[in-house]
This record gives C-alpha cells, sequence and structure tokens, in this order.
C-alpha cells in the first residue's frame, strides 16, 4: 500500500503542476490515468460501481465525486482532486483541495482548516486509541473555526478494496467507538463546508455538493496503524503546498 501511495503523491504533484486557469477537469483525470498506468498501476477510481472517471474533480460547492468533464478552471476556484490507486492488488487513497490562483478570504480559511483538522486527526490514528478519537480531532478543530463537517459522507478502512470496514465519520466522541489496532489502515478524510453540513446530490447521482452552495474542501490520507505509530501511506503534504498558478 506504500509502493501505490508513492505513485498516488507523484500522480497529485504532477495535477497540482497542470492546475490553472483554462484546464479543463477531463485534461487533468486524463494525465493522472496516463501517469498511474505508466507506472504500473491502475486508477482505483475507473469503473468502481460505474465510475466514469480515473480522479474525482470537485470544484467550489462541490464536496466530493465530481465527473472530470469539460469544466474549465477559473482564477480564484478552488478544486478537490481525489486519486485512488491500486498495485498489486493493493489500495492507496488521497485528496488535497487546490486554490487556482488567489482566492477569497472565505476559501482561504475554509483550505487551511481542513487541511489542520487532516493534521490533527493523524496523532489519534495509533493503537489503543477508539475510533471516535479520529472523529472528534476534526470536528473540534472545524467547528471551533465556525465551520461545519460533512457528517452524512464518511473515510472508511482500506486495504484489498477501496472501501472496507470501518466507517469513520468526521464528528463524534472521544473514547467511542471500536478500538483501534495494530494493522488497520485507514482512509482518513475531513469533508468541510463553510456554511451548513448539509448535502445534495446532483443529477448525475455521484456528484455531491453542500446544500447551501457554501465552498466544500475536502483532505485525505492513507494512514496505517503501526507499532510506532501512525504512518502516511499518502504523504502528498511533503510534495509542495497546494496553490496552483495564477
Amino acid at each position: 500500500m506504500a509502493a501505490a501511495g508513492v505513485i498516488l503523491v507523484r500522480t497529485m504533484s504532477l495535477l497540482a503542476g497542470k492546475i490553472r486557469p483554462g484546464v479543463t477537469t477531463a485534461e487533468l483525470d486524463l494525465a493522472a490515468e496516463r501517469f498511474i498506468r505508466s507506472q504500473g498501476a491502475t486508477p482505483a477510481f475507473k469503473g468502481y460501481r460505474g465510475f466514469p472517471g480515473s480522479i474525482c474533480a470537485s470544484p467550489n460547492s462541490m464536496i466530493v465525486h465530481g465527473i472530470p468533464g469539460p469544466y474549465k478552471l477559473s482564477r480564484g476556484d478552488i478544486l478537490s482532486i481525489d486519486i485512488g490507486v491500486v498495485l498489486d492488488g493493493w489500495v492507496a487513497d488521497a485528496a488535497r483541495t487546490f486554490a487556482v490562483g488567489p482566492v477569497s478570504p472565505v476559501a482561504e480559511k475554509l483550505l487551511r482548516v481542513t487541511e489542520e483538522s487532516l493534521m490533527v486527526a493523524v496523532p489519534e490514528c495509533r493503537a489503543g486509541n477508539r475510533l471516535g478519537d479520529i472523529g472528534h480531532a476534526v470536528q473540534e478543530h472545524v467547528e471551533a473555526e465556525g465551520l461545519s463537517v460533512v457528517r452524512s459522507l464518511v473515510g472508511h478502512g482500506i486495504g484489498r478494496e477501496m472501501h472496507e470496514d470501518p466507517q469513520i465519520p468526521n464528528y463524534g466522541a472521544a473514547g467511542s467507538g471500536i478500538l483501534l489496532e495494530e494493522g488497520m489502515v485507514l482512509a482518513v478524510e475531513p469533508m468541510v463546508t463553510a456554511g451548513r453540513h448539509a448535502v445534495r446530490v446532483a443529477d448525475d447521482h455521484w456528484s455531491i455538493f453542500s446544500q447551501d452552495g457554501s465552498l466544500a474542501a475536502h483532505f485525505e490520507f492513507t494512514i496505517a496503524i503501526t507499532a510506532d505509530g501512525p504512518r502516511i501511506l499518502t504523504p502528498w503534504h511533503e510534495a509542495g503546498r497546494g496553490r496552483a498558478v495564477a
């Protein structure tokens, strides 16, 4: 899974260099698929339950599951990119939200707080903790900043399959839920809006938006619980920041 994660991080870095005004999400999708396949891996999302893209590309008020297509990026957009990679039967999954050039103060804050909420969740992914410790850390950080955690979408276990047990809410009570044990691998993925937490599903039955039209952000790591603590298997944060060129 770590090897799949290396390919995923390289793919994310490739796309980071391509995100700019005028680029379409379909162009990003094609670049991602070509690179992933060139590395001897396959895009985990392509064909998954009928999903047509190799990545999810979700702009502005779209939270997740955006189908790549003709949407052309504009200066001031934010864009969430979610990537899954399968290598030798093992899956890695990660997401980042990018600023397309200068963005509004609201968007700046949303991206900062959502990424920070993922970072504060990482130390909770250790043996002996409870599942609720992860969601509690995310919720506490996000709500202290006046933003909203999306409650109807969750993270998940991951391994041979993209989505495995347990489900991982981004809210909850510390000390609640199942016991975390060495050997578990979790896809932890805070999804946050600048408005309220309610969502709506688009007519394509994939794209999920904030119900009130507020901006949304999504950050995700695949994290292994090891004897030495959490190990991030998709360390995109070590490959540079998420601001695209103007």
